[in-house]
């Protein structure tokens, strides 16, 4: 059977979430390395649906958007929940991350130096929401982990290099942080050559 195929830039950016799930669940792959910008808008960009990437192509099956492809991969391999409730919160919450992620590239690539400030000290309320929902349980969904895990920790990752002190007043997410860190499949993952060689965002700020 082919391995499934991953098509993305050398960085974290919306890979790393997609990687470590794939990494965390034993699901073997083969990373495509789309080059500098220029080759991936000559070579990759019109292949693409909507011209985006990362792009996953597991069998006949080929998709963009990196949440379809989380989503794809979380029904493929019973990360989604275990009924219509449970699967409900795993995409509320993993909107919420889409939010603040958000927030957090236009800061990133558009804004930097100006923004990052402001950025930070607006951190609290947002990083508040989180908190609240990850009062109880080990994982979004409890005690099993799902998709939306591995899209949260990325973030918080993200977050916690932009300011390695945001989580400190929030328990909740903190403890969650640490237990996500300490996954075997996690540190597995962490500890590969190409890990260590990524830069977080492709414009290299963070």
């Amino acid at each position: 059977m082919a391995k499934i195929q991953l098509v993305y830039f050398q960085v974290w950016g919306r890979g790393e979430a997609i990687r470590t799930l794939m990494v965390d669940n034993n699901v073997e792959y083969e990373e495509i390395d789309v080059g500098t910008f220029d080759n991936w808008v000559k070579e990759w960009k019109p292949k693409m649906a909507f011209g985006q990437c990362p792009f996953l192509k597991d069998g006949d099956v080929e998709i963009v958007q990196s949440n379809a492809i989380l989503r794809y991969l979380a029904r493929k391999l019973d990360l989604y929940g275990s009924n219509n409730k449970e699967a409900t919160r795993a995409d509320m919450i993993n909107d919420g991350v889409e939010d603040l992620r958000t927030e957090y590239t236009r800061m990133i690539y558009q804004n930097y130096e100006n923004g990052k400030s402001p950025f930070i000290e607006g951190l609290p309320g947002k990083l508040q929401c989180f908190e609240n929902l990850m009062k109880s349980g080990d994982y979004v969904l409890g005690s099993k982990i799902c998709f939306t895990d591995y899209n949260l920790f990325d973030l918080l990752e993200c977050l916690v290099t932009l300011s390695p002190a945001c989580l400190d007043k929030f328990p909740a997410i903190n403890a969650y942080h640490d237990r996500m860190m300490n996954r075997p499949g996690i540190q597995r993952r962490r500890a590969t050559e190409h890990f260590k060689g990524l830069k977080i965002n492709y414009n290299g700020k963070q």
